[in-house]
């Protein structure tokens, strides 16, 4: 930006932040929904034993181990008389999803991920709005030509400013005034001090009528 730059390139400037914010932001909704049909694929994803070299090698190994156990199994039951149709054998099985396969556990994962894309959504598009606003503000300080406009704008808050950082002081009521006291509305405020003014009065005069009566001589009257 230069203080050289006329008010037509200025004009020109400003229409196609416009633009670009306006673009940006819908292509983070079009990302959001890009991102919930990848994890959709995901979630749906299945497995095959023998799609991986060592997935493979590791169910034949384990074969082999059923197939010994299961000859074990058979020589015990004709040593028992279980006739060969009753007789109970161990099987291999691959699972090709995990908790992905439970209808009620997926809904869940869906629900978490739409939660989790919605927050990224709105972060980008904050970030988005505060570009774009920064864009503009350097197109209308190039336009500026007083050291009171520039001042203006030099002046204006940040959102730092508008929202400190809290300290541990203030969340735990060792602020001055107490923290619970700057979160509630100055009528709501002003009713509790009213009401605790008005128990102090009680006190006092509860307190004066229970208090000793005393004669001239200071002495307490019998």
């Amino acid at each position: 930006m230069t203080a050289t730059m006329t008010k037509n390139e200025r004009e020109d400037l400003q229409r196609l932040v416009r633009q670009r914010e306006k673009v940006l932001k819908s292509a983070a909704k079009q990302r959001s929904a890009e991102l919930l049909a990848d994890f959709e694929n995901q979630m749906g994803q299945k497995y095959s034993f023998d799609q991986d070299e060592v997935w493979a090698e590791a169910t034949r190994l384990a074969g082999e181990e059923v197939e010994r156990a299961n000859a074990r199994i058979a020589d015990r039951c004709a040593k028992l008389g279980i006739p060969k149709m009753f007789a109970p054998t161990l099987e291999l099985g691959w699972h090709s999803r995990h908790e992905n396969a439970v209808k009620e556990r997926r809904a869940e994962l869906r629900q978490m991920a739409k939660t989790r894309i919605e927050a990224i959504e709105r972060k980008a598009i904050t970030e988005i709005e505060l570009s774009c606003l920064k864009a503009q503000e350097q197109i209308a300080l190039a336009g500026l030509t007083s050291d009171a406009a520039r001042g203006f704008i030099e002046r204006l808050p940040s959102i730092e400013t508008l929202m400190p950082q809290l300290s541990f002081a203030e969340v735990s009521g060792e602020a001055e005034p107490p923290i619970a006291e700057q979160l509630v509305s100055p009528n709501a405020l002003r009713q509790r001090r009213y009401r605790e003014r008005q128990a102090a009065l009680r006190r006092n005069a509860s307190n004066a009528l229970q208090a000793p009566l005393c004669n001239a001589d200071g002495d307490d009257e019998p």
